[in-house]
């Protein structure tokens, strides 16, 4: 399911942006794209919005792994009332920081699923969000002998690889998304 009014929704960002900007104070600036074309090698996600920040007060945004940006993110779509399933519509970036993390998460899923193959044992990453979680499980949707679920509540939910034989993993046939 698409937003149903992508411009209306692209303005309410703007409009928080703007206040966010002038009231914080910051020196960035940000370009809203509705319907922003894809490259090929992004695969990993297809939003409708994209907003895309520059400037000197950049460097805050990308702080802490990108800990304001991804709450600004969030504080975007919790102002649109968009449910959790559809967050990947909205996509909020600086200095190409989320292609650098996808790359990050999917060198770091290889290494897992070569953890779990040499050792037999399960592999838990560090607690993650939604999304961090759900490229994981799409890097490793197609190796056969490995299963993928997110386990824990909340804050702690993280992702575990396990052996596709494993006692513990679920069945292929329920493997979870986040």
């Amino acid at each position: 399911m698409s937003i149903p009014d992508k411009v209306a929704a692209a303005k309410k960002i703007n409009e928080f942006l703007q206040a966010v900007v002038t009231h914080g104070g910051l020196r960035f600036k940000y370009r809203i794209v509705v319907d922003p074309p894809i490259p090929e090698d992004r695969d990993w996600e297809k939003p409708e919005i994209l907003v895309d920040f520059s400037g000197p007060d950049s460097t805050l945004l990308l702080d802490r792994g990108g800990e304001l940006l991804r709450a600004l993110e969030l504080l975007a779509l919790e102002m649109l009332r968009l449910p959790s399933g559809e967050h990947e519509k909205i996509s909020f970036d600086c200095q190409n920081h989320r292609a650098q993390r996808i790359h990050e998460l999917r060198m770091a899923a290889g290494v897992a699923a070569e953890k779990v193959r040499k050792t037999g044992t399960p592999y838990q990453f560090s607690p993650m969000s939604s999304r961090e979680r759900r490229i994981v499980h799409l890097a490793l949707r197609e190796e056969a002998d490995l299963i993928t679920q997110s386990e824990g509540e909340g804050m702690r939910r993280c992702l575990v690889v396990y052996p596709k034989d494993h006692k513990g993993a679920a069945k292929p046939a329920t493997r979870t998304l986040p």
